[in-house]
C-alpha cells in the first residue's frame, strides 16, 4: 500500500447497505463462495459501512478558507501568519486553500475568526463524506439491472426478479452504444486499471489524490465495482456488460484504502476530471455537510459542460452531498429487482431518479478474493444505482452532443417509469420521476415535463 500523509486522515463510509444475502440471511455482510458453476467463484463484497455515530464529521487539525481575489499571495502568506497557521496546498482553479490550525486550538474557533475578516469569502471545516443489443458477456444474465426476465438473482434458491422491472437496456443498446470519445469519470477509491473488463476501457492511468501521483489503481474495491457497472468492456464473451459499451472510463481516486478521504480531495478530484475531458462525473458518496468548497467544484464542472450524477445515501434520511445540490446533480435513489424503493434508500425533495441498487453484480479487484477467483461480486446500495445513470448519461450526450447539461439532466427525469404511481403518483421524494427508462430516454423526440420539482 502506499503510504499516506498523516494530516490527511478522515472518515468517508462506503455507501454501501449490502443488502445482498441468500438463504435469508440478511444480516450476514461477510464473504461468501456461491457453489452454482457459473457462480461458483462469484462471492459477496463485504459490507465496511460505519453508523452515523462513529464517524468523523470533519479534519481535526485543519479549515479551508477562500480569500478574496483582490489579496495577493504574499498578501495571503501575511494573513497566516498572523493566524499562525501554515498553508497545506491550493485548489487554484477555486482558490481555496487548505490549512492546517494551530496547536491548542479547535477548528470552530479557527473557522469563526477567519469568518470575521473581511478579506475572507468563506471559511468552513474540511468535511467527510461517505462512501454511498444483448451482449454475450458471460454474467449478462445476473444483471437483472438492465435486463429483468424474472429470473432468480444470483445462485439457485435466490429471489427472482420481475419480468422488466429494469432499465431497457438492451432497447436503449438499439439506439446507440455509445462510442470511445466519451468520457465517464468514475471518482472515487481508483479503479483496477488490470482487470479484464476494464483494461481496455480506462484512458490512463488517472489521478490519486490520495497518494498525490498519477496511478488511481483500487486499493479498496468500491471504485472498481461503480466503474463496471457504468462502462464495462461489453460484448466480448466474458464477464458483465456495461451500460454504455464504448464509452471509456476516466479514474481518480479521492478515497484510500480504508474509505478514507477528504472534501479537499473530492474538490480536487472533480475539477480535475473536468479539465481532462470528463463528460460525465460519477459520484457514489456524499457526506452530511453542505460546503462551500464542494458546490464551487461542482459549479465549475457543470459550467464546463460536465454532467454530475451522485448518490442519495443508504441510511433512510435525508439526501446527502453532493446530491443534494439539486441545482448541479442528478440525485439517485435505489429500486430492487421488483421495481420497489429499497427502505434504506434515502428520500428527499432532491431526489430525481432511481435506478437498480440492490444484488448488482459487477467487477471488483483481481486480488480481492484471492488467486483463482473470478473478479467479479454482488453489492448494493445507491452507490451501484448511480453509475447506470452515469451510464445513460454519456449515451445521450455521445448520441446528441448538441444539449447543455441542463437538457440532459431532463430527459433522464422526464423518461423515468412512474413504478410507485400506486402509492405516490407524479414526483415523490422516493424515486423522483421514477426508475430510468433508457429506451425512452434515448429515443430521438424531444419530450416535456407534464409536472415537477
Amino acid at each position: 500500500m502506499k503510504k499516506k500523509k498523516l494530516i490527511l486522515l478522515i472518515s468517508i463510509i462506503l455507501f454501501l447497505s449490502l443488502t445482498v444475502s441468500f438463504n435469508n440471511a440478511e444480516q450476514d455482510r461477510g464473504t461468501r463462495r456461491i457453489t452454482d458453476s457459473i457462480h461458483r467463484d462469484i462471492h459477496v463484497v463485504k459490507d465496511n459501512f460505519r453508523s452515523r455515530e462513529t464517524q468523523q464529521r470533519y479534519a481535526s487539525h485543519e479549515v479551508l478558507v477562500k480569500f478574496k481575489s483582490s489579496l495577493s499571495d504574499n498578501e495571503v502568506e501575511t494573513l497566516l501568519d498572523v493566524y499562525q497557521s501554515q498553508k497545506i496546498q491550493r485548489i487554484p482553479k477555486l482558490n481555496v486553500y487548505q490549512i492546517q490550525i494551530p496547536e491548542h486550538t479547535s477548528v470552530e474557533e479557527m473557522v469563526y475568526v477567519f469568518d470575521q475578516n473581511p478579506d475572507v469569502e468563506y471559511a468552513e471545516p474540511n468535511f467527510v463524506a461517505h462512501i454511498t443489443a444483448t451482449p454475450n458477456d458471460s454474467l449478462f444474465s445476473d444483471q437483472y439491472a438492465l435486463h429483468n426476465t424474472g429470473q432468480e438473482i444470483g445462485v439457485p434458491g435466490s429471489p427472482s426478479g420481475t419480468a422488466r422491472a429494469d432499465i431497457k437496456a438492451p432497447e436503449g443498446w438499439e439506439e446507440t452504444k455509445g462510442t470511445e470519445e466519451t468520457l465517464i469519470a468514475i471518482i472515487d477509491t481508483g479503479v483496477d486499471l488490470l482487470h479484464p473488463d476494464l483494461e481496455s476501457k480506462v484512458v490512463s492511468g488517472g489521478r490519486d489524490f490520495v497518494n498525490d501521483d498519477f496511478d488511481a489503481t483500487d486499493d479498496h474495491w468500491h471504485g472498481t465495482h461503480i466503474a463496471g457497472i457504468a462502462a464495462a468492456e461489453t460484448n466480448n464473451n466474458e464477464g458483465i456488460a456495461g451500460v454504455a459499451w464504448n464509452c471509456k472510463i476516466l479514474p481518480v481516486k479521492v478515497l484510500d484504502e480504508d474509505g478514507d478521504g477528504y472534501y479537499s480531495w473530492i474538490a480536487d478530484g472533480i475539477i480535475w476530471a473536468a479539465d481532462n475531458g470528463a463528460d460525465v462525473i460519477n459520484m457514489s458518496f456524499g457526506g452530511e455537510a453542505d460546503a462551500d468548497i464542494l458546490r464551487d467544484a461542482l459549479n465549475y464542472a457543470k459550467a464546463a459542460g460536465v454532467v454530475l450524477v451522485a448518490s442519495a445515501g443508504n441510511d433512510g434520511d435525508y439526501v446527502l452531498y453532493p446530491a443534494a445540490y439539486d441545482e448541479y446533480c442528478i440525485a439517485v435513489a435505489a429500486t430492487d429487482y421488483n421495481d420497489e424503493r429499497l427502505d434504506w434508500s434515502n428520500p428527499g425533495p432532491e431526489v430525481d431518479v432511481a435506478a437498480p441498487g440492490e444484488r448488482i453484480i459487477s467487477c471488483v479487484p483481481t486480488w480481492y478474493w484471492g488467486q483463482g477467483s473470478l473478479p467479479y461480486g454482488y453489492a448494493g446500495g445507491t452507490s451501484m444505482a448511480a453509475p447506470h445513470i452515469a451510464g445513460l448519461a454519456a449515451l445521450i450526450k455521445d448520441l446528441k452532443p448538441w444539449l447543455r447539461v441542463d437538457e440532459i439532466m431532463d430527459i433522464i427525469r422526464y423518461t423515468a417509469e412512474d413504478v410507485n404511481s400506486g402509492t405516490s403518483p407524479g414526483f415523490d421524494e422516493f424515486i423522483g420521476y421514477g426508475r430510468i427508462n433508457m429506451d425512452r430516454a434515448l429515443v430521438p423526440i424531444k419530450l416535456t415535463a407534464s409536472s415537477g420539482k
